[in-house]
């Protein structure tokens, strides 16, 4: 089955640093191009960054310079390095793939929650 999981949320405070992990199967690692989103409560959903098969990263301007997309392809494993996080970055960040080129994500994972006080 294919799938994404993500990890590592949790709430901290302002300033602070968090790492996500979305693990994916090798069918969408290898296949698709992949991308954080977040949701915060009573907002639309937002992507955060993107990544190309070729690793080329697009961020948010709301995030660039504070976070930080990688891959560990040995582990078929997507992370999302956050840093001098801030109260409006709470949200439920989710992992999502989709075809690279194309509008819109195939798969997504549960999402994972991320707290930010102030």
């Amino acid at each position: 089955q294919e799938e994404l999981m993500e990890s590592g949320g949790g709430s901290v405070q302002s300033g602070g640093s968090l790492r996500l992990s979305c693990a994916a199967s090798k069918f969408i690692y290898r296949s698709y191009c992949m991308a954080w989103l977040r949701q915060a409560p009573g907002k639309e959903r937002e992507g955060v960054v993107t990544i190309d098969m070729d690793g080329t990263p697009s961020y948010a301007d709301s995030v660039k310079g504070r976070f930080t997309i990688s891959q560990d392809n040995a582990k078929n494993t997507l992370y999302l390095q956050m840093n001098s996080l801030k109260p409006e970055d709470t949200a439920m960040y989710f992992c999502a793939a989709g075809r690279c080129g194309y509008y819109g994500y195939d798969y997504w994972g549960q999402g994972t929650q991320v707290t930010v006080s102030s």
